[in-house]
């Protein structure tokens, strides 16, 4: 025995009454509570729909869909992240790997012999106040596309969210800071090129995060989601 198609669409809106708010979790939990009902059914026939969901519903504890969100929220930040050092990874091999140390020599150099404080403060907030609207544009793409769609995805919002690695865009501002606060300069040109080398590896990663994931994101939630094709 077969649900019907309005009770699949009964499941969805159960699963969006339990705060699931995602259109991909929404359906991995349909397909779960489809067959465990169809299974229901196959050794009692006589079960109504709305008594095999709640028995099943009842497996998911106090906490009902909150921890399979939540499992699901990491596993695919981590898939995030690993998209993120695929692609760093890249500026770390020939012909990338000179592009890499040029910046990070011509940054050292300018360090030592032309660094103003209040300048390069300004460039910092500059590069930070850019990275505020590519966020914030991109998260008026994702409400765009829901109006048009009525689907949130969860992978989509963190890719265009930039994830757990947004927190590193503040860090090279605390790192001008400490410079203006130290006064005296840096120790010595090891201490010094090993900063420029960090900051330089910081903007890598923030040009993946904020370019080139983004600029792959339909083919990467097509690989995830083979619906999302169909959807939008």
């Amino acid at each position: 025995m077969k649900l019907s198609d309005e009770q699949i669409q009964s499941l969805y809106r159960f699963t969006r009454e339990h705060f699931v708010e995602h259109y991909d979790l929404q359906t991995e939990l349909v397909d779960h509570l489809s067959n465990a009902i169809e299974n229901q059914w196959q050794e009692d026939p006589n079960i109504p729909f709305e008594e095999a969901l709640q028995k099943e519903f009842k497996k998911f504890g106090v906490f009902g869909f909150m921890n399979v969100v939540e499992q699901r929220q990491a596993a695919l930040n981590k898939k995030y992240n690993w998209l993120i050092w695929k692609h760093f990874k890249e500026y770390f091999t020939i012909p990338k790997i000179i592009i890499t140390i040029s910046l990070a020599v011509s940054l050292f150099y300018f360090f030592k012999y032309v660094f103003f404080y209040e300048i390069m403060a300004l460039g910092m907030i500059l590069w930070f106040v850019l990275l505020i609207a590519a966020l914030v544009y991109e998260k008026k793409k994702i409400k765009k596309r829901k109006t048009q769609t009525g689907k949130k995805w969860m992978f989509e919002e963190i890719i265009y969210g930039y994830g757990s690695f947004s927190g590193v865009f503040v860090f090279p501002l605390h790192v001008i800071n400490g410079f203006s606060n130290y006064g005296k300069g840096i120790p010595n040109d090891y201490i010094l090129f090993g900063i420029s080398f960090f900051l330089v590896s910081v903007f890598l990663a923030t040009y993946v995060v904020t370019k080139i994931i983004p600029s792959k994101a339909e083919e990467y939630l097509k690989q995830t989601y083979p619906e999302y094709a169909f959807s939008n």
